[in-house]
């Protein structure tokens, strides 16, 4: 079972993520996922919104995996090495994620990351 408290009173307003998520069940815990298809070919390499399609679609078979699917998904941390990239993550996640109970958020920007062409990672935690 799942409680989202999207904005509590006195909360800041949010954009497409709870500000807390209580939860009962087993944790999966999804290592970041990067623009790599399965065969670790970068997928994108000048278009975020392909390696953000491609990292969702990564944490999308990573929860399936363990028996979930994507409204199982609790938190997400993204790391950016664009804050450019921002609105158009916010547009592929949307698609991903449940609008109605979003998932708890932490967004970094980052100098860089383990490779330099990708502009994207992210890390979840699923409740099942």
């Amino acid at each position: 079972m799942q409680q989202h408290h999207v904005r509590p009173d006195g909360m800041p307003p949010v954009n497409g993520y709870s500000h807390a998520v209580a939860y009962d069940g087993r944790t999966v815990v999804i290592s970041g996922q990067v623009p790599l298809d399965a065969g670790g070919n970068l997928v994108g390499a000048d278009d975020p919104e392909a390696q953000i399609e491609q990292v969702f679609g990564n944490i999308r078979k990573a929860v399936e995996a363990a028996g979930g699917t994507m409204a199982d998904i609790v938190k997400i941390t993204v790391f950016l090495t664009d804050l450019a990239d921002l609105p158009v993550f916010r547009a592929v996640r949307d698609r991903h994620v449940s609008l109605d109970n979003p998932p708890a958020s932490s967004l970094v920007r980052v100098a860089g990351l383990v490779d330099p062409r990708f502009r994207v990672e992210v890390e979840a935690i699923a409740a099942l």
